[in-house]
């Protein structure tokens, strides 16, 4: 028995990296996951954070208060995991996107979020390069690596484009994101208050991630859902 307990005790963690821009990432899309994979895997898991600069991160701000008249934002359930993700000494101490090392992590976790500040995370090549050999390893036969990416985060997927191919290294496969009615409902409801808060780029997240696939078919929208669930 106390040589079954050391060897449990020897196993590594698993070792997940979740990749944020320094502000407006999403409340539930980034605490949500974090929360749950630590109550399946309690001691056994270890996450870490990165910034573009090593900066402590932020989330959207109107999704603790509400995005219009109080309402839209998180519920109360994911803000609290927010504020429990916040506290803890590998959030407080997040990586540069340019000292990521992919070989070290089982799982890349890469949350979406809508306001503007998520531009700085979909566009940086420090963080593609970083990815991009990590999601190949996830490609080969008996992998135990895992690439998670959820709405906005699909968009920085499909930027990323393997120099042997020249293609997005989301062509061969399937994927969802962020479906365009969603996008659409939000801005629309939202516009003449907010403009366009809820339009990270002009380009709607479901057209630009199907332009990176080989055939649309492989872009799943999922069931008909206006305000998403937690």
């Amino acid at each position: 028995r106390t040589h079954e307990h050391a060897m449990q005790k020897s196993q590594p963690k698993l070792r997940v990296l979740m990749p944020l821009p320094d502000t407006d990432f999403d409340t539930t899309e980034s605490s949500v996951p974090w929360d749950h994979l630590n109550k399946v895997f309690g001691d056994d898991i270890e996450f870490h954070f990165a910034t573009e600069n090593g900066k402590v991160a932020s989330c959207d701000p109107l999704l603790l208060t509400g995005v219009i008249f109080g309402m839209l934002g998180a519920s109360e359930e994911a803000k609290n995991c927010y504020y429990r993700m916040i506290q803890t000494e590998n959030y407080k101490n997040p990586l540069k996107y340019s000292q990521i090392q992919s070989q070290d992590y089982d799982c890349i976790l890469l949350p979406g979020g809508h306001a503007k500040g998520m531009r700085q995370y979909l566009e940086s090549q420090e963080l593609r390069d970083a990815v991009l050999p990590f999601f190949k390893d996830c490609l080969i036969e008996d992998s135990m690596k895992v690439t998670a990416a959820i709405c906005h985060g699909v968009v920085a997927l499909s930027r990323i484009i393997d120099p042997e191919s020249g293609k997005s290294i989301l062509y061969d496969v399937k994927t969802t994101s962020l479906p365009k009615h969603m996008e659409m409902a939000a801005y629309y409801l939202t516009a003449w208050k907010l403009g366009t808060y809820y339009r990270t780029y002009p380009k709607y997240v479901q057209d630009e991630v199907t332009e990176s696939l080989k055939d649309p078919t492989q872009y799943i929208v999922g069931p008909y859902n206006l305000t998403g669930n937690l």
